[in-house]
């Protein structure tokens, strides 16, 4: 079976049992309700898997929610990949590649690799889809990104959500859209990888900022203010890497931006509000059950705009906040006293 056929994949591995894993893999098995398709969930944690094998939930990240039956879970990563031509990474950036590693031996040869991760790789400032890229040898029509406004919560109580399926392949996009489209999920297809990836990186490190304001008990003039100019250096960047400024207005940039900044159930804005009520990040880090990966993929965002002469001054006093060059206290009046110049530039 290739992924050009159009038969939908009898087995789909998802490669970590998160919030937002989970939640996909309940995407994929309501999609896949009264078919023979499966879907098998790799975890780290026995107790985790444990409990979707024998209850059907995830209470650690899930609350009740209620998993089909068609999902099982397995800490062996070998018996999950096996056989599987559709493979959803969902686990944290920055742990990406050293785990790809292990993983590339028991993909099979003609899987299908869909990114569900937002983050960009300290050290090398690379997109997930290019770590995935490069680590696994796959060519791009290979490769796909689900993206845009993806509140894990929301989307397991099932209520409304669409989305973006990003593939330089419009045949793979339609593919992997096609199997995950339950009733309360809609997918929209791109072929614009970069923009959707800068769209969903770049929106963590602004949401940290809204929530840093938040917890300065500031008001929405300044949150909005926020949200406007942090898209206007999310397009910047992803302009200057070849992306284009129609997927930065669409789901994947300002639709993602609104949501992971206004949504308590954001862990990007829950960390900057935390920061914001005078929490050290140490604080902030140990409060948090999941990553918030503005925290971890801030440094990267600054040096890869610095890269590519991209000027963008949100980003990097939220980064001056996290490695303790700015307080909080300072970000505000450091982003006012910027000279002044046209809205457009």
């Amino acid at each position: 079976m290739s992924y050009v056929d159009g038969i939908a994949p009898v087995k789909t591995a998802v490669l970590g049992a998160g919030s937002w894993g989970t939640t996909f893999a309940k995407i994929l098995g309501d999609a896949a309700e009264g078919t023979d398709r499966k879907i098998v969930l790799w975890g780290r944690r026995q107790e985790v898997v444990d409990q979707i094998n024998d209850h059907h939930r995830n209470p650690r990240y899930l609350s009740t929610t209620e998993l089909p039956a068609n999902i099982s879970a397995s800490i062996d990563v070998e018996e999950v990949l096996k056989d599987a031509q559709l493979v959803v990474l969902a686990v944290p950036a920055q742990t990406l590649r050293e785990q790809l590693r292990g993983w590339a031996g028991h993909l099979a040869k003609d899987a299908v690799v869909v990114s569900l991760m937002k983050g960009l790789e300290l050290g090398t400032d690379q997109r997930m889809s290019q770590v995935i890229e490069t680590e696994l040898g796959l060519s791009p029509d290979r490769i796909v990104v689900v993206s845009g406004p993806n509140l894990a919560m929301e989307i397991a109580r099932q209520e409304p959500t669409a989305s973006v399926v990003a593939c330089s392949d419009e045949n793979t996009a339609k593919w992997v859209a096609n199997v995950c489209k339950p009733r309360y999920f809609r997918p929209y297809t791109v072929d614009d990888v970069v923009g959707v990836e800068i769209g969903g990186i770049v929106k963590n490190v602004i949401a940290l900022c809204v929530g840093i304001c938040e917890g300065q008990k500031v008001g929405d003039n300044t949150k909005a203010s926020v949200i406007t100019r942090g898209l206007a250096e999310t397009t910047r960047l992803a302009l200057a890497l070849g992306g284009k400024a129609e997927t930065l207005s669409g789901l994947a940039g300002l639709g993602d931006l609104v949501a992971t900044c206004s949504s308590s159930l954001s862990r990007n804005h829950t960390a900057g509000r935390m920061l914001g009520e005078g929490l050290t990040l140490d604080e902030v880090n140990n409060r948090m059950t999941q990553t918030a990966e503005g925290i971890k993929s801030g440094r990267a965002v600054s040096d890869l705009a610095a890269k590519m002469g991209v000027d963008m001054p949100i980003t990097n006093a939220v980064v001056g906040v996290l490695e303790g060059k700015l307080t909080v206290d300072e970000l505000g009046p450091l982003l006012l006293a910027r000279q002044l110049k046209s809205e457009g530039d």
